[in-house]
Parts: C-alpha cells; sequence; structure tokens
C-alpha cells in the first residue's frame, strides 16, 4: 500500500483541510504515516500569514525530500495560492495545489510521478464551497467542522483574502450531515471554523447566518457541545448572545480578536471598531454572560505604532481582562498595503512589546484561572500524561486531574483544587 504523510502549518482552518486531505488519499488507497517517517508522498498544507511562515514552509519541503529522493512532493494552501510561481520553481516541489480544487489531488499526484505541474487555479474561478467531505482521525474527542472560507475584510496588513479568494460558505443541510457523521464517530465537541466566520451565509439564498446554522446543529444527537472558533467583534449579535444564553451546548468562550487598543492604528489596520466600542462589547457580553470566556489576538509593532499607542492596546487588554491573549509582532507582508506604510517599528522594540504584552497575558490567564478554584466544573477529557489525564471546560480552561486512559472521551464534574496561568489541577467527582 503507498503511503503518504503530511505537515499542516497555520490555522485551525488548514488542520481541518489536511484532516480532508487524509481521507481523501485514504479512500484512494494510501496508508497515512508521520511526516518523520519514509512515505511515498509528501504533503505539505501551508501558511502565508508572515515570511516566517513561507520559510518554514519551504524547509518542510527540503525535509520531505531528504526524507525520500523519489517521493511526490506536494505542496498546497496559502502559500501555494499567493506564490504559486515561486513555490513550482522549489527544485523539491513536484506538485503545487492551491486553495481550492483540492478534490482532484490523487489523480494529480499520479500525474506528478509523470512530471512536474502547477494547478494552482486563480481564485476568480473558485464558485462554491471546496468539496472536500469533513473527515477526523479517530480516536479524538474535539473536532473541527470547517463552514465557511474566503474574506472580504482586508485588514492592511492580512494576505488571507488573496490567499482564499472570495466567500463561500457550507450548506447548512451539508453541515448538519457532516457533524452527524463526526457525532457518529464519537466526537462529542465540535468546533466551527471558518477564514471568516462571522460572514457565514452571506453568500446563501434566504436568511441564513451563524446562528441559523447553530440552532441546526444543537439538534445533531451526541454532540454535547458547540464551540464558535473566532468572530469579529462587529458581527457579534444580540441574536447569538440570547442563542448562547438558551442552549446549553453552546460554549460560552468566544475568541474576539482585538489587535490594538488605539483607534488610529486600527483606522489604519482597517479594523472596523474603537477601542471604546470594543470596550462596550465586553462590558455587554459580561453583563448576559457573567461566566463567559474571552479570548483574543494582539498584533504589536505595526507601521507607527508609538510608545503611547502600544500604551493604550496595554490599557485595553487589562480592561478587558482576557482569559487567554495570543501575541503576533507585525511582519511586513509584500502584497498587502501595510507593507508599503512608512514608520515600520524596529524588531528590538517589537520584542520588547511582545514580551511585556505576553507576560501580561500569563498574569491575566493566572488570574482568570484562579476563579474557578474551589467550583465545581464540567471537562472534556481528550490527553493521558503519565498518570494523568487533561481536558478542557467549556470556557476552554484546560484542567488536570488524577486519572487513565479509561476516561478519555468522557465529560465528567471535577472540583478545582488549584490553579496556574497555564490552567487548573481538580479532582473528578462522580
Amino acid at each position: 500500500m503507498a503511503t503518504a504523510a503530511f505537515y499542516t502549518l497555520g490555522c485551525k482552518v488548514n488542520q481541518t483541510e489536511t484532516a480532508a486531505l487524509q481521507e481523501l488519499l485514504q479512500r484512494s488507497g494510501y496508508r497515512q504515516v508521520s511526516f518523520d517517517e519514509h512515505a511515498d508522498v509528501y504533503i505539505i498544507n501551508t501558511c502565508t500569514v508572515t515570511h516566517l511562515s513561507d520559510r518554514k514552509s519551504r524547509q518542510m519541503i527540503r525535509r520531505a525530500r531528504r526524507k525520500n529522493p523519489e517521493a511526490v512532493i506536494v505542496v498546497t494552501g496559502c502559500y501555494a495560492q499567493v506564490s504559486a510561481e515561486d513555490v513550482f520553481n522549489l527544485p523539491e516541489v513536484d506538485l503545487v495545489i492551491g486553495t481550492h480544487a483540492r478534490e482532484k489531488l490523487p489523480e494529480l499526484i499520479e500525474q506528478a510521478k509523470e512530471e512536474r505541474i502547477n494547478y494552482v487555479l486563480p481564485l476568480a474561478e473558485k464558485h462554491g464551497f471546496e468539496d472536500l467531505e469533513a473527515a477526523q482521525s479517530q480516536g479524538r474527542t474535539r473536532a473541527f467542522l470547517k463552514v465557511q472560507e474566503g474574506c472580504r475584510q482586508f485588514c492592511t496588513y492580512c494576505i488571507v483574502p488573496y490567499a482564499r479568494g472570495p466567500i463561500f460558505s457550507r450548506p447548512p443541510a451539508e453541515a448538519v450531515q457532516a457533524a452527524q457523521e463526526l457525532a457518529r464517530q464519537g466526537f462529542r465537541e465540535l468546533v466551527l471554523t471558518g477564514v471568516h466566520l462571522g460572514s457565514y451565509g452571506d453568500d446563501l439564498d434566504g436568511e441564513i447566518n451563524i446562528c441559523h446554522l447553530l440552532r441546526e446543529l444543537v439538534q445533531v444527537e451526541g454532540l454535547e457541545r458547540i464551540r464558535i472558533s473566532s468572530l469579529e467583534p462587529t458581527e457579534v449579535t444580540a441574536e447569538l448572545v440570547e442563542l448562547m444564553l438558551q442552549e446549553k451546548k453552546i460554549c460560552h468562550h468566544l475568541h474576539l480578536p482585538l489587535q490594538s487598543g488605539d483607534d488610529e492604528i486600527l483606522r489604519r489596520m482597517n479594523r472596523r471598531y474603537t477601542a471604546r466600542e470594543f470596550l462596550r462589547l465586553v462590558s455587554w457580553l459580561r453583563s448576559r454572560l457573567p461566566d463567559l470566556a474571552l479570548t483574543t489576538d494582539v498584533m504589536v509593532g505595526f507601521p507607527t505604532e508609538t510608545e503611547e499607542q502600544f500604551a493604550n492596546t496595554v490599557k485595553v487588554v487589562r480592561a478587558a481582562a482576557f482569559s487567554r491573549l495570543h501575541v503576533f509582532k507585525y511582519s511586513p507582508r509584500q502584497g498587502t498595503p501595510a507593507a508599503k506604510f512608512s514608520g515600520q517599528v524596529p524588531a528590538p522594540v517589537k520584542n520588547k512589546r511582545s514580551q511585556e504584552l505576553t507576560a501580561i497575558g500569563q498574569e491575566l490567564a493566572a488570574a482568570y484561572h484562579k476563579r474557578f478554584e474551589g467550583k465545581m466544573v464540567d471537562v472534556l477529557f481528550e490527553e493521558a500524561h503519565a498518570g494523568k489525564i487533561s481536558g478542557f471546560t467549556e470556557q476552554y480552561v484546560r484542567v488536570f486531574v488524577a486519572g487513565t486512559e479509561r476516561y478519555l472521551g468522557a465529560i465528567l464534574p471535577v472540583l478545582i483544587t488549584a490553579s496556574t496561568a497555564d490552567g487548573v489541577e481538580g479532582e473528578i467527582k462522580k
């Protein structure tokens, strides 16, 4: 049996797509092996958010070729879509395919055994949701379901709209069918993913939005949790909050990218809210959902960012009291407007700001986790670690307890006894 190995860079959407490609090749007769093993085909699913992502992708391409000089090396994903010629010119690469038409991958691999192929199609030729099944490997407890692709935000620092193209949504009936299959496989939690998830339904006929889809998904038997991966602050509606209050399956956890706490920087980023509006949203959400966990992304060192503007970001981050903070250093990305902006911030300054904000994020996480001490929470257990098992609450707090693998896949009540910035510890109470 021919073997295939996968390596995925980037976001949860990429991870979900890799799972679908794995299923596609499995149905075509391939056996999956580790990327560190000898394989007949290596598929690198790339990211192109930063130049570092591009470099990492190239490193993995070269590593694959060293593992097996005779293998077919396939490069797909955002880097392949945006920089098709650059990728195809790499001597190690046999097949380049972008962010759509990947249902043809098995037949293209066969062709690539005879000749090198650049099969990156223009995004203008994309006319619907990519025809890949939502498949996941057995033995996991949380599944990712991609229901939307494409982005029309055009933030000035972001290459993604140019890599993913226009908005397409998975029709609700198809999404429900995929969710039912995942539940049948034994998954207890479903994470909805998309490039711009809040735009779900905008391209479909009728009054369909993310709330419409959620109402359908909560009816799926076997699913006990549904988690929303990320929404723009401007896309959180009263309808969504009411639905989260009504439906116990929908996790009380939202990821709302802040990016900056300074209004001028937000304007230059082409973000569609002010710092005050963001904090007003946070205050309203907490008044309606007191146990809500809020996580975020923050970028430091955007062009022209001054110390005062960075200080404004720190103030907003502290005021919002996020439970988890993802800090990114701005990196100029060729093809985006911000790459041409004057006032690029020196690397040492970006490093210093990143370190400061990361430390604040640890402080906020520790404070948030401490709130759970002495409380009972429900935990979906996912992993075993040498006599301990771990899982997550609906607020996406990692919980560690003494236990064995027999508890994996179960949702159990846990009394929280201690906390750190990395998570909490507790005891199972049955």
